[in-house]
């Protein structure tokens, strides 16, 4: 159990982005009464992969153990708790209806067409002019709902509204010259941009609420390299350095960091470098492979230390 909820994050993921919005609109901070973890998506945390077995975020870990693997699932139970703006609480059932029905469109129809034309390498074989194409007319009907007064279901914003806009702002990003020039979506382009410049979304995208730094598992170890020496271990398909100026031939083990040393191990011993990589190793897989860990004493300033036999 927690005391307070853990979110699983990734800055620039439009799903989360989406959760984000909601939870701080809730009145929720983190380092107060929520902790943001930012994750790897490349390096899932073993936290991550316990609490959710699909390791996708955003992911909303409860105190009471419940956990919310879908990004929608995360904004209603943030509203749930305070909706000062009226996105949702208070909303008519036709409102509702609507809103679901926006939703639906955007995370079925129009997600498969941004996919495809913002991640072409991803679907080979599939044109992309078609997706681009597909996903203006879903941009077109949204922009006609917006003449009135502003918002997809009027002179407010709601549910629907911030939970599109993120995905509105990944397609731009695709094409922002293109979008900008695209005919028939006035209203919607006037409606992306004060999304793009409202604080809101400047909030969620920096500190606290997107912070750059990943968070550290303590369950790993971490392992700084100098980028030129781990790109040629890569293509060699052998890794045989200890740290850095040493090789493990000459020290016999690899020099490892917890999680709360890296940044002291950095500072001590690679601030002067031009480009370090951090590696990820997982003890249970050290352990799995027979390779054993051990803890070495090191200046206090470094709290101990690990090394990989």
């Amino acid at each position: 159990m927690t005391a307070i909820p853990i979110l699983y994050s990734f800055r620039r993921c439009p799903y989360a982005i989406r959760a984000r919005l909601a939870l701080r609109a809730a009145g929720l901070m983190p380092g107060i009464n929520l902790e943001l973890r930012e994750v790897s998506l490349r390096a899932r945390p073993p936290e991550l992969l316990q609490a959710s077995a699909k390791a996708t975020v955003p992911v909303l870990v409860l105190p009471d153990g419940q956990v919310l693997e879908e990004s929608l699932a995360i904004m209603h139970w943030a509203l749930a708790q305070a909706d000062p703006e009226g996105w949702w609480v208070g909303r008519s059932a036709a409102e509702r209806a609507e809103i679901e029905a926006l939703i639906a469109e955007n995370d079925g129809p129009f997600k498969r067409c941004l996919d495809r034309f913002k991640y072409p390498d991803r679907y080979p074989g599939e044109p992309v002019e078609p997706q681009r194409q597909a996903g203006l007319m879903i941009l077109h009907d949204w922009s006609t709902r917006l003449v009135p007064g502003g918002w997809l279901l009027g002179e407010r914003p709601s549910l629907a509204d911030l939970a599109l806009l993120p995905f509105v702002r990944q397609f731009r990003l695709a094409d922002p010259e293109g979008f900008d020039a695209a005919s028939g979506l006035a209203p919607l382009q006037v409606w992306l941009r004060r999304f793009l410049d409202a604080p809101e979304l400047a909030a969620v995208l920096e500190q606290p609420w997107g912070p750059r730094q990943r968070w550290r598992s303590p369950r790993w170890l971490y392992h700084l390299a100098l980028a030129e020496e781990w790109r040629a271990a890569r293509q060699a398909g052998v890794y045989s350095r200890s740290t850095r100026g040493l090789s493990l031939a000459e020290v016999g083990f690899i020099h490892a960091s917890q999680a709360d040393q890296l940044a002291d191990t950095w500072r001590r011993f690679y601030a002067d470098a031009a480009e370090v990589v951090v590696l990820h190793i997982d003890p249970e897989r050290l352990a799995a492979a027979g390779v054993p860990v051990r803890l070495e004493p090191a200046p206090v300033s470094l709290s101990g230390g690990c090394c990989c036999a």
